[in-house]
């Protein structure tokens, strides 16, 4: 399983707009800080906006910010929505189509396997605790910057 890039911002546009939590954050200022393309970010933000994970609003004042605190979003829940599934087989994806082997394929429990764990890992972790990881990083590098 590969994380597209689509994902990857994703997830990195909705944890910029975790840490302006209470603010309308522009997109350029997020292109900005993140090195995205901002014509990029607006298809993504599209995506966002239109599942409800992100409200905008327009004018001079205008930008966007979260509709949820950030607790509320798993990385699952953002991943699987800019990334489909992330199923690491076919056979396994949601809408799947029964598979002849399924009854005597031994490797499915390999796969089986590691879905689960990466299930476990990305309906764990929320933005919140993306943030809270984000800053302790930024404490930790002033700290070695001072040595």
């Amino acid at each position: 399983m590969t994380i597209s890039t689509k994902g990857r911002y994703a997830l990195r546009i909705m944890l910029d707009l975790a840490g302006h939590i209470g603010e309308t954050v522009k997109l350029k200022d997020i292109a900005s800080r993140q090195g995205i393309s901002e014509k990029y970010m607006e298809q993504i933000i599209a995506v966002l906006n239109r599942a409800g994970y992100v409200r905008s609003t327009r004018g001079a004042q205008g930008g966007y910010q979260l509709v949820k605190a950030p607790a509320e979003y798993t990385v699952g829940m953002i991943l699987r929505l800019t990334e489909g599934t992330l199923a690491p087989v076919e056979c396994l994806a949601e809408h799947a189509l029964p598979c002849g082997r399924a009854g005597r394929c031994a490797t499915v429990e390999v796969y089986q396997r590691i879905y689960a764990a990466v299930n476990s890992v990305i309906d764990t972790m929320t933005l919140g605790d993306l943030l809270n990881i984000e800053r302790e990083k930024a404490v930790d590098q002033i700290g070695e910057g001072t040595k």
